[in-house]
This record gives structure tokens, sequence and C-alpha cells, in this order.
């Protein structure tokens, strides 16, 4: 059994693992025009964006250094969190693995340096930054960082990507190839993929409404979440606190579309059941489901059907998609989404799927509108699907 051991945040949502869990509670709305980000669609986009700008990134961080991205500065700070009081980065006595997950790497600062280095001039920023963009400079920086030495490595499946990253940590826990695993991803905001998904008209200029019949599409965000994995007996050796259990997981790849899933949701249908069949349960025994729920007009189709197929009209999970208080943190969505639904294990409730108002025409069942308090919840289970079918699925277990 792998489990989880330590954990670390960071979106518009909150700091920290504690402000997640209390805006949750507080069904807290954040979603809004973005500031940081220099865009020509400030007036005209909502996004997550965290309101905390590099140089105070820097500040809190006591960084010093040149070319260090924002991407990078986010996963710091959230790593921060997860190692906080454990000090396991610096037990020679584990192997400790970093699988990292990004998809824009340091093309948010890259980015506002073009006309910079197509006019180049001697001893131009553009010197510090340029190496940044490559996604594994932002795994070296993190890495660098906190000291790790050991395995490490970048995972970039898009919106899958560090769901994949969590699920890698745990086959190599598994099989013996490290001890402690630290898994997760970090993406900020950027005009290359704003742009790009108003390209594909996939983006809402109002606060997205994930399920409901008038959907428009999603709201970008930016944010960085680490998990700490290990196996049961590592934990209980170093009297580490248990935060639950990683049952299973289910990775699959249905190649439909390049950005678009197949609209039966045949993919994410068997991705949920591979994830259940190696839990050993039924999917009656799913507590809760977090979706991957982007209110984009094909993914929620897709995954509504999915979920319609696998449990039932009846008899199916509460499900919800917390994308409607963070936006869609693309890479980091899946760790951010795993640590929502270990908060949901640990405090009892379902996450309300804010916004929801009318159902879709498509399908006969409906996510959860309501947030539900002293609700036990004994499996969680968390959906990322990606750009070319790149499904991933976490089920996390109450210890």
């Amino acid at each position: 059994m792998v489990v989880v051991t330590g954990m670390g945040i960071v979106t518009s949502l909150g700091n920290t693992v504690h402000e997640h869990k209390d805006a949750l509670l507080s069904q807290k709305q954040v979603l809004g025009p973005p500031g940081i980000l220099q865009t020509v669609h400030r007036n005209d986009t909502v996004a997550g964006e965290i309101k905390i700008t590099n140089e105070q990134l820097m500040q809190q961080l006591n960084i010093r250094a040149k070319g260090v991205s924002r991407t990078t500065l986010l996963g710091i700070y959230a790593m921060n969190e997860a190692l906080a009081g454990l000090a396991i980065h610096k037990n020679t006595d584990k192997e400790i693995a970093f699988i990292n997950a990004t998809t824009v790497g340091g093309m948010s600062d890259v980015e506002n340096l073009y006309f910079e280095m197509i006019h180049p001039q001697p001893g131009g920023a553009y010197l510090d930054y340029i190496d940044s963009l490559d996604c594994a400079d932002c795994t070296h920086g993190i890495a660098s960082h906190f000291g790790l030495r050991g395995f490490m490595t970048t995972i970039s499946t898009a919106c899958s990507s560090s769901a994949n990253a969590i699920q890698m940590g745990a086959r190599m826990i598994a099989s013996g190839e490290t001890d402690i695993a630290i898994c997760g991803g970090t993406d900020s905001l950027t005009r290359f993929t704003l742009n790009g998904f108003n390209a594909l008209k996939n983006v809402d200029k109002q606060p997205c409404r994930p399920f409901d019949h008038n959907r428009r599409g999603l709201n970008l965000g930016e944010g960085a979440a680490y998990l700490v994995l290990e196996s049961l007996e590592s934990a209980r050796a170093r009297k580490a606190e248990i935060i639950a259990g990683l049952a299973g997981y289910g990775n699959t790849n249905e190649a439909y579309h390049p950005t678009a899933p197949a609209p039966d949701g045949a993919g994410a249908r068997r991705t949920m059941e591979e994830a259940i069949f190696m839990a050993g349960i039924k999917p009656a025994d799913i507590s809760y489901i977090n979706a991957h729920g982007t209110a984009t007009l094909g993914n929620d189709l897709s995954e509504g059907n999915a979920i319609q197929s696998l449990f039932g009209i009846k008899n199916h999970p509460p499900f919800s998609s917390t994308k409607a208080f963070t936006g869609h943190t693309l890479a980091a969505a899946g760790a951010v989404e795993a640590i929502l639904c270990c908060l949901a294990i640990k405090y009892s409730f379902i996450p309300p799927n804010l916004r929801y108002e009318t159902r879709m025409q498509e399908l006969h069942i409906e996510p959860q509108s309501q947030l539900l308090l002293n609700r036990p919840v004994q499996y969680a289970l968390s959906n990322s699907f990606g750009f070319g079918g790149n499904n991933a699925s976490l089920l996390f277990q109450k210890m």
C-alpha cells in the first residue's frame, strides 16, 4: 500500500492546504480578471490567478538568483509546505525520487522578453531566462533549491501530467525503486496558453459552470501542488502522519482526437475502471468523484457519459468539478485535485460544483451542487483527462 504523508499546495484559492480546506467549506469564489498576466484580454478574461508577484515570491522564498521562472517559484512555494517538518530530503537513509509535471515551464517569463530577444542587446535580461523555457529546467530548479539528488524526471502530458507523476511515483515505490516519491506539478498563466484556448473557442469570459447545460468553456488557473508518497511500512517506521492511502490508479490513451475526448466517454470509463479494479473494490464503493470537469462542451459530455455508464443513473456517487473554484491549473490540476480529495476524506465533506443550474440535455445525472458536511468519504476518485486522450484516474482511500 502506498500512502500520502505530506502535501503542499498554492492556487488562487489559497496558499496552504489549510486555506484550501477553509475555502472549500466556505464556498469561496476567487475567479476574476488577471492582474499579473500581461495580456490584451485582461478585461474580458476570467482566471484563477495567484495574487503574488514574482518579486514577492522571491522575497518570501529568499531567492536571489536570476532567471527563476514563475512556474519554478510556485513549485518551490508548494514544496515548502509539502516537506515542512518532515526533513525527508535530508534523510540519507532513504531513496527519494522527485517527479515533477509542467506544461509551460518558463514560458510565462520568456514570452515577456520576446521583443528583447528579436532585438537583443548585450547583457539583456533574456539571457537570464532563455534556459528556463525547457520544462525540465523547472524540475531542476525546484530540486536544486531543496537539495534533492536522487532520481528525478519531468512529465508533460497536458492536463493529466501531475496525475501521471503521482502514478509513476507509486509504481516506483511498489517496485522498490525508491522509498519516497515527491510527486506533483506546477504551471503558471501564460499568454500562449490563453491564446491557444481562445483559438479553440474553449474559454468562458465569465466564471465557468462545469456540467451545466449552458456552460461556455473553461477558466484557466495557475498553481502548484505536491504529495509525498511512501509505502505504508516506511510511513509507520518513520511514525509519519498518514493522510490517505493511494488504493488504485488507471491510465489509458484513447487517441480519439488531438484536443477532444471521445463523446461516448469510453476512454474515461476504462480509466476509472482500471483504478477501481486495482483497488479491489466495486464502483458502488466510491464515495465521491472529483471530476475533470473543465466546463468545455466536449469534456463534460464525455466525462458525464463515462460516469453515467459506469455508475448508473440512480446510484452514482456524488461528483463535482473543483475547477469552478480554482480554474484549470493544467499540469498541476491532477495533484491539486488529489489534495482536495484527501481533504474531503480527512474532514468528511463533499465539495460542491459551483454555479451549476441546468442539467445537460444529453445526460440523466447531475453534479453535486450543494456542499455536503459530515459525509464520510471512504474512497475518492480523482479524474484528469488531457489532450490526445491521455486519461488518468487516482483512487484515494481513508486510512
